[in-house]
């Protein structure tokens, strides 16, 4: 168990009068345990109680290592997993449960717990994964160093012999080769048109000379995430795309420029979004500016302009402004940003200047 963090878990279930949890997230419960299950559609259980009488349920299908300390409770196949767990369970108190959990699981156990009430505990770790510690601040940073060279390598083989779907491929060859442990995400990778879909698939198209192509890809590395957007052109840039390249380069700039502790989330918003819309393309920004990401791509939190939190040293999320012309083309720079003590550390070092490729 990772004993500060299982700690800190306790000290807020104790502060908000909640006697037990339970977390059935695969990434909660690595982030506790430093062991990653993926129970499918099986049940797992990290229950955590006040008084220390702690436990993992866990069916006999996934073996673990003795070093995890902390007692056991396996059932199979056969037997009732939910009947299980509720024998474990204090009576008629309160239980803390994942936002997540499978009604499957959730709906029997409050058949089971009648005089029992539920309540939604995932705030606890969630926000407890907002701040990395040193040990992620340094994963975080190896996962993306590993995207910029990959990112170097995808836009030296765009050209018109592959389709946005062949080049995916050719992405995921490139991760396996940098030892990357898989995507992080479905990668967007779009040509023109396409590209005026902030989150559009990869289809059959083929690049033509003058057409934006925006590159969104992220890679997994000891099961931390990574997450940059570029966006390029392919031989030539029609005078039209490069003013709006320049507009959303500057509201990525503008917005990372701002990034310090005490700094709102919805404040970096709204200077990515001004400026865009002082440019007269408001309406065609039509996303938030960022999102947390570490364990999962889209952690807790964003930036938005209805997140007033304040930004503190730790937490880690993408600036990422975009404009989208329908029918047209569109543009999107992504750059994920550590908040320090004094100010800020931009994690991607791969230049997102203005780049003709082919």
């Amino acid at each position: 168990m990772k004993v500060k963090r299982l700690n800190a878990v306790l000290e807020q279930m104790k502060k908000d009068n909640i006697s037990q949890i339970l977390i059935s997230d695969p990434t909660s419960i690595y982030y506790l345990t430093g062991k990653l299950i993926d129970p499918g559609e099986r049940l797992l259980v990290l229950y955590l109680n006040q008084n220390g009488n702690h436990k993992l349920f866990i069916n006999e299908l996934f073996p673990l290592d003795d070093d995890l300390n902390i007692e056991k409770i396996w059932f199979n196949d056969t037997q009732n997993s939910i009947k299980i767990l509720s024998d474990n369970l204090e009576k008629n108190s309160t239980i803390g449960v994942d936002k997540n959990w499978p009604s499957k699981f959730l709906l029997s156990l409050i058949e089971l717990k009648k005089n029992s009430k539920f309540i939604n505990s995932s705030y606890i770790i969630d926000t407890l994964r907002l701040f990395k510690d040193e040990e992620e601040k340094d994963l975080m940073r190896k996962a993306s160093l590993l995207n910029d060279e990959a990112m170097k390598k995808l836009k030296s083989i765009i050209s018109d012999k592959f389709t946005e779907k062949q080049l995916v491929g050719e992405l995921s060859k490139i991760y396996e080769k940098l030892g990357a442990d898989g995507f992080s995400f479905d990668p967007i990778i779009a040509f023109a048109a396409n590209g005026a879909n902030p989150h559009g698939f990869a289809e059959n198209n083929v690049v033509k000379p003058g057409d934006a192509v925006i590159l969104d890809i992220g890679c997994i590395k000891d099961n931390y995430c990574s997450d940059m957007t570029r966006t390029v052109f392919y031989k030539k840039v029609p005078k039209k795309a490069r003013e709006i390249f320049e507009i959303v380069l500057e509201a990525n700039k503008r917005a990372i420029s701002i990034v310090k502790p005490g700094v709102k989330f919805c404040d970096i918003d709204k200077v990515a979004r001004d400026y865009i819309t002082e440019k007269g393309y408001g309406k065609y920004f039509t996303h938030r500016t960022g999102h947390s990401i570490g364990l999962e791509c889209h952690d807790v939190g964003d930036v938005s302009s209805v997140n007033t939190d304040e930004v503190k040293p730790g937490m880690i999320f993408s600036v990422e402004p975009g404009i989208y012309l329908p029918n047209e083309f569109g543009v999107r720079i992504e750059d994920l940003v550590l908040v320090t003590e004094n100010g800020h550390e931009v994690l991607n070092k791969h230049d997102k200047e203005l780049c003709i490729v082919g």
